[in-house]
């Protein structure tokens, strides 16, 4: 079953429902393209600062989405996303950052983690696979930036080691949603990113993600090869939740870096935990 959902035909969020169902005042979902302010090519609701916007409609199309799912736009919090493997736990101290300002973002760090309620992890994506964690029983939260890079170097490996080792969770205790991303059937790459990502896998599956075409190029699904990465650091199938959405496929839903050219908009992976009224 595709865990994202819409939660009405008119809606331009996808949310992990079973996970808003199963644990009250947390939000976790992704923005589509649709329902923002945003001119052309950044068609409508892009949330990312660094990519050419007009700075007036991001801001919008932010305080949009902290309309729709209940939140303070000064919790907005955000990553700098380098394509690397690092994380960062945000308390107080770091609630906030990004919100109006690319330069004030959380540097250096693709991954987010958080205890705290009344934080909003965002992070942004066009093809590259978002990654959201959760150990409802301590109420740590997480988001993480995996495109090739990150999937080579393993971010899901060094998440999973921030919950255990900073906030003392079990690996039975942790849920994963992979979610919206190029898939296999379009993302085409050349031998050193095959050979980056097959590196990182122990066990070597890569008949599982990689698909060869003609002259040394080869489809690879970075969403499964993130789901291997998971399994191997031990969690179990049933533990891992994995959308279907190809973004370069649906670009009616989403923006896709590699379909629109390169200039184009981002969508919103976000998580939180609502503070209780």
């Amino acid at each position: 079953m595709e865990p994202f959902q819409f939660l009405q035909a008119s809606s331009s969020l996808l949310t992990l429902t079973e996970w808003e169902k199963c644990f009250p005042n947390l939000v976790a979902g992704f923005t589509t393209r649709m329902g923002g302010q945003s001119q052309h090519p950044f068609g409508t609701f892009n949330c990312a600062l660094h990519v050419g916007d007009d700075y007036e409609h991001v801001i919008a199309n932010r305080q949009l989405l902290c309309d729709q799912v209940a939140f303070e736009f000064d919790k907005w919090t955000s990553a700098e996303q380098v394509h690397g493997n690092r994380v960062a736990i945000i308390t107080g101290k770091e609630t906030g950052k990004g919100r109006e300002n690319q330069d004030d973002t959380v540097p250096d760090v693709d991954g987010l983690l958080t205890n705290q309620k009344g934080v909003l992890l965002t992070s942004f994506y066009a093809d590259c696979v978002p990654i959201w964690f959760i150990a409802p029983s301590q109420q740590v939260i997480g988001i993480a930036h995996a495109g090739w890079r990150g999937t080579a170097s393993n971010i899901s490996q060094e998440m999973l080691d921030a919950l255990i080792n900073k906030f003392q969770v079990k690996l039975d205790q942790i849920q994963v949603a992979i979610g919206p991303s190029i898939g296999g059937c379009c993302y085409e790459v050349s031998q050193p990113v095959v050979d980056a990502i097959k590196n990182s896998l122990i066990e070597k599956q890569e008949d599982a993600f990689i698909q060869s075409v003609q002259n040394e190029k080869y489809l690879i699904d970075l969403k499964e090869a993130n789901r291997l990465l998971l399994l191997q650091a031990g969690l179990r199938e049933d533990q891992i939740y994995c959308s279907k959405w190809c973004t370069s496929c649906r670009t009616d839903l989403f923006y896709s870096y590699r379909k629109d050219g390169g200039k184009t908009g981002r969508m919103t992976a976000y998580i939180g935990w609502r503070e209780e009224e």
